[in-house]
């Protein structure tokens, strides 16, 4: 069998949790999908066939098992950081600005401009911010603590009101 014709398995469950029905999906390299709260099978299709070119999904809640346990560990207030391992698919520079966001604190918040100036790259926070709106790990990748440069909540694909209660969650106001 030719590599080329070899499909990279996606596995993915979706699960009923405090902010609403989550999608998730994993290879075997870790997490690579959260979908929005109340989201779509159809994104998560849509996703794989633009990031996974060449991939089979295979909706299995065993094998994501670890993935589930833990979010329902973050939801229910007893768990800070995931242990599990990510699964970046993006170019270069989203994902040095998801690792990025990785550094940022649990329970606490930076501006789109703070996050710009920790990766010395002070001029292009509207790039950064692009990358941040284009972050597939919701909640594991913590882009609902980067808020904007007044302290106002901006723009989360999850929507404000859940961006909110995760800030609420992790004891930022």
């Amino acid at each position: 069998m030719e590599l080329a014709n070899i499909k990279q398995t996606v596995f993915w469950t979706d699960f009923v949790c405090a902010p609403g029905h989550l999608i998730i999906a994993a290879t075997s390299q870790g997490l690579c999908y959260v979908g929005s709260p109340n989201g779509r099978v159809e994104d998560l299709f849509g996703w794989t066939e633009k990031h996974i070119p060449n991939h089979q999904l295979v909706r299995d809640p065993v094998v994501m098992n670890d993935y589930v346990r833990q979010f329902d560990e973050y939801f229910q207030g007893r768990r800070s950081t995931f242990t599990f391992p990510l699964a970046f698919y993006g170019t270069a520079f989203q994902t040095s600005v998801w690792a990025a966001l990785q550094q940022i604190p649990y329970g606490r918040s930076r501006s789109y401009t703070d996050v710009a100036i920790s990766m010395q790259r002070p001029k292009s926070v509207r790039a950064i911010a692009a990358a941040i709106g284009a972050n597939p790990l919701l909640i594991a990748v913590p882009c609902h603590r980067v808020i904007g440069k007044s302290g106002a909540l901006t723009g989360y694909r999850g929507g404000l009101d859940m961006k909110a209660w995760l800030l609420t969650l992790e004891g930022k106001e």
